[in-house]
């Protein structure tokens, strides 16, 4: 286990990346012995941080939940992270290339809370009962550790990841809002374009076979801390795609059919 004086060492060093966009050496290199506990720990020193300075949480979002992800970086297990209020992006809007150090985009539904949700045995059927609507969404990552380490050349480990609040950078949501009653979730079908070609393709049933769950998976995971979803929270469920590269000058656009679209441009 890391120290106090560790946790917000690294969590310092984040902030202090995501500002300078210079990126730090993976945390897992650094402190060899890190565990999952301890990156939630920096992520959650981060996070405080963040608050401290003016920052508000909006919501929750959620991320390795396919299983190609998870065998790709040898895990069982979903990861989490927080939304706050400068994440936040109108669809269709310019996105601040400068801000960030190296965007990719996923597609993925976007669960906002009516009731409070909260329990260690909370149920996919909790989850849609709690929920006031889903919207179509995109997340835009951004990562404040270096994804391939440059003296050992090892990949970044999932530690890494959780400490980097998960990767998350950014959201854009937009298209048709609809209740969870509404359609089969498990069937929400989407297209992901950037500057008009088709770059994925997916179906919301490879988030954990439907996106509700890993809103579950997120509720039992925050109550041994005391927290909850809180109404009007935004949870991204996670990604039914691979992520792509954005860059500087790409429109990215998510066509979920009857659901409308969701789209941003890389100014």
């Amino acid at each position: 286990m890391l120290t106090t004086d560790q946790v917000h060492a690294a969590a310092t060093a984040l902030d202090q990346a995501e500002r300078t966009r210079i990126q730090i050496r993976q945390l897992t290199q650094q402190y060899p012995g890190i565990t999952l506990d301890d990156a939630y720990a920096i992520q959650r020193s981060w996070i405080t941080q963040k608050l401290a300075a003016g920052r508000r949480v909006i919501g929750h979002k959620i991320g390795l939940t396919s299983k190609a992800m998870q065998l790709a970086l040898n895990i069982d297990t979903p990861d989490s992270g927080y939304l706050l209020d400068d994440m936040l992006f109108g669809d269709g809007g310019e996105i601040p290339t400068g801000r960030f150090i190296a965007t990719r985009v996923e597609m993925e539904l976007a669960f906002v809370m009516k009731t409070r949700l909260q329990g260690p045995d909370c149920t996919l059927f909790d989850v849609l009962k709690a929920t006031d609507y889903v919207v179509p969404a995109l997340e835009i990552l951004d990562t404040r550790i270096e994804r391939v380490d440059r003296q050992s050349g090892e990949t970044r480990k999932i530690a890494d990841t959780i400490a980097d609040n998960a990767a998350n950078a950014g959201i854009v949501v937009g298209g048709r809002p609809f209740r969870p009653d509404e359609t089969d979730l498990r069937w929400v079908a989407g297209i992901l374009t950037k500057n008009a070609a088709i770059e994925e393709t997916g179906v919301a049933a490879g988030v954990l076979n439907h996106p509700g769950n890993g809103i579950a998976w997120l509720v039992r995971n925050l109550a041994p801390h005391g927290l909850a979803l809180e109404p009007g929270q935004i949870v991204l469920a996670g990604s039914f795609v691979r992520p792509v590269e954005a860059r500087k000058g790409d429109t990215i656009q998510a066509d979920f059919g009857p659901f409308g679209t969701v789209g941003c441009h890389f100014g």
